[in-house]
């Protein structure tokens, strides 16, 4: 597997997702993908992010890197992009056309999203942006876990 790089974009409190469909399911993501020869992981936070989304962004800080099992390793950034802009679906290249994974781009708040999709935004450095660990300690110390049934 190769190095990857990601993308958040935050505006008004509401995350820029991807609504994606692997593995005949439907989730949440934020835009990103892998890094290519002779690429930085923020230059290709910022290809991702205009490929899949058709914005153009700078990058205000790295928030994590996490290191995955097969060796490779996942860059996520804060980008900012500005307030004119608005996301458009966009494609991943690596992808043929009669099967892209990104269905949808759309802006989330937290308790939109399933608390499936919110762990993985939390694992990619949420907690980083300014905002989102007085948010995470709003919440309170009640356990919430699904039942099985």
């Amino acid at each position: 597997m190769r190095d990857r790089s990601m993308a958040f974009v935050i505006r008004d409190k509401k995350i820029l997702t991807e609504r994606l469909f692997y593995n005949n399911r439907y989730f949440y993501s934020i835009p990103g993908g892998g890094i290519e020869k002779g690429e930085s992981p923020e230059q290709t936070a910022l290809r991702e992010l205009k490929e899949e989304c058709g914005l153009d962004g700078s990058i205000v800080k790295k928030l994590t890197e996490i290191y995955r099992a097969d060796g490779s390793r996942e860059h996520v950034f804060e980008v900012s992009v500005p307030r004119e802009q608005q996301p458009v679906l966009g494609s991943d290249p690596e992808e043929p056309e009669d099967a892209q994974p990104i269905k949808g781009v759309c802006w989330l708040s937290l308790d939109e999203m399933s608390e499936k999709d919110r762990a993985f935004m939390w694992a990619y450095g949420l907690m980083e942006i300014d905002g989102f660990f007085e948010e995470l300690l709003s919440w309170g110390d009640r356990v919430s876990y699904p039942t099985k049934e």
